[in-house]
């Protein structure tokens, strides 16, 4: 499975020790080495293990942990059975099994990705054997939780461009037509203090100043206020992006927030209501209000639509996709398969 994206490497062409080439990746392979690193890429611990490979079963073999991927070569097999993995792939490592665990490859790690897969790794149970290389893979598979940098800012990679430059704002904001006559670039957030998950560069109605989206960014949560994603390029139809209003239980309005929203639907030219999309189900929205959220009620905002996309939270939709990949990895029982997948339903979250 792993070995389907992932050159494998035959150790009996190899070249002599002494020699190095540069795989299709950039990563640079040392003959001498057993495996391939990319610039700043440092080993921190190997262990002999078995694979358990959920389509060939048991596979002996070696894995390596650096500060970037987990990598596996395998000792018996022919060919050469490869796990290339990135550690940043990796959303879940669990111990399985225990010191008084019994049975064949029983004892080991259990390691969940967000590309599906699920690796088990069984070692031998002397002597903790297992403790470093769960330590280390959790140190750097999770590095902020351990005040540690991402691979990125270690990474000694050479390239031709320079990586920060290769978007520019301000020439997505030209290639769109914009600034305009009724849209224009705002540098409140350059420094980011005005919303700090927001871009530093935001285009916004001509007619809203800088003032004005400060007091709209109090009534809107983590303060994103509603700022252009897109317009039209023949009606000038735009789609923006913002958070919940604070409304709460008690109903709370802000007559900055109507007025900026009543300004957008002027900048839309001749509409006479401003649709809104709220991606939750109806039912969060207004739980919401319990802590402090909430929607555009049509009180406070008549010339608005608001329309519920009944999209769960993310708790709802990673649990799906949990029982998604459990009925189709690594085997699919046909006998059960579409009352499988409407146990799941996963078809019901995306459907348009």
């Amino acid at each position: 499975m792993a070995s389907s994206s992932t050159p494998k490497y035959n150790s009996n062409s190899l070249e002599s020790s002494s020699s190095k080439r540069t795989l299709k990746d950039g990563t640079n392979w040392e003959q001498n080495e057993e495996i391939p690193r990319l610039p700043g890429e440092t080993r921190f611990t190997d262990k002999d293990v078995i694979y358990m490979c959920p389509f060939n079963g048991p596979v002996k073999g070696r894995v390596y942990i650096t500060n970037y991927r987990l990598y596996l070569r395998s000792v018996e097999n022919d060919p050469v059975v490869v796990l290339n993995v990135p550690l940043g792939v990796i959303s879940r490592i669990e111990k399985m099994g225990g010191a008084s665990s019994r049975g064949e490859n029983s004892y080991g790690l259990d390691i969940t990705c967000k590309d599906m897969r699920n690796l088990r790794f069984a070692l031998k149970q002397e002597g903790h054997s297992r403790r470093d290389i769960f330590e280390v893979l959790t140190k750097y598979a999770f590095p902020q939780s351990h005040n540690l940098l991402f691979f990125a800012f270690a990474n000694e990679e050479k390239f031709s461009e320079n990586g920060w430059m290769v978007y520019n704002p301000m020439s997505e904001y030209r290639r769109q037509g914009l600034p305009n006559e009724r849209w224009r670039v705002t540098f409140i957030n350059e420094h980011y203090g005005l919303c700090d998950t927001y871009p530093s560069l935001l285009v916004v109605p001509y007619n809203a100043t800088d003032d004005d989206l400060k007091k709209v960014a109090a009534f809107r949560s983590r303060n994103r206020i509603p700022v252009l994603s897109w317009i039209h390029p023949e009606t000038q139809a735009v789609i923006m992006r913002c958070s919940q209003p604070l409304v709460g239980m008690s109903g709370k309005r802000n007559k900055d927030d109507e007025r900026y929203l009543d300004i957008i639907r002027e900048a839309n030219g001749q509409i006479s209501k401003l649709t809104i999309y709220d991606a939750r189900p109806n039912v969060n929205a207004v739980a919401n209000k319990a802590t402090g959220g909430g929607y555009e009620g049509e009180d406070a905002y008549p010339n608005a639509e608001l329309f519920f996309l009944d999209i769960h939270n993310i708790h709802v939709m990673r649990e799906s996709l949990k029982k998604l990949k459990d009925i189709v990895y690594p085997n699919v029982e046909e006998s059960h398969w579409l009352s499988s997948l409407e146990s799941t339903h996963w078809l019901e979250h995306i459907k348009v």
